[in-house]
């Protein structure tokens, strides 16, 4: 089996308590489906920098919206255990890469 990065982008946050609930009850749902597949149930991401190679630093684009980490027969079955992240129906997406293995 493989590792495979769920990066999740955009999406829209909730703005009441009841909407914050039924994310956070959403997500649960979700990760607790995927079952032994779930290695890191991940973080959403806040703040963000880009750093170049002159050694500058600046705002990032804040497209990603957190990650988690899977394992995965495949980067199909990866993608089809993506199709249920709460991020989807808020307008955002997933992008789902496989994390090589070095050494």
């Amino acid at each position: 089996m493989a590792k495979y990065v769920l990066a999740y982008t955009g999406g829209r946050m909730a703005e009441t308590d009841a909407e914050r609930q039924a994310s956070m009850e959403a997500w649960r749902v979700f990760l607790g489906g995927l079952g032994d597949a779930l290695v890191d149930m991940g973080n959403p991401f806040g703040a963000s920098a880009t750093v170049t190679a002159g050694g500058g630093n600046g705002s990032a684009p804040n497209h990603l919206s957190g990650y988690s980490i899977i394992t995965a027969a495949s980067l199909e079955e990866a993608t089809d255990k993506a199709k249920g992240a709460p991020v989807l129906d808020g307008g955002g997406t997933v992008e789902v890469y496989e994390a090589l293995e070095i050494g």
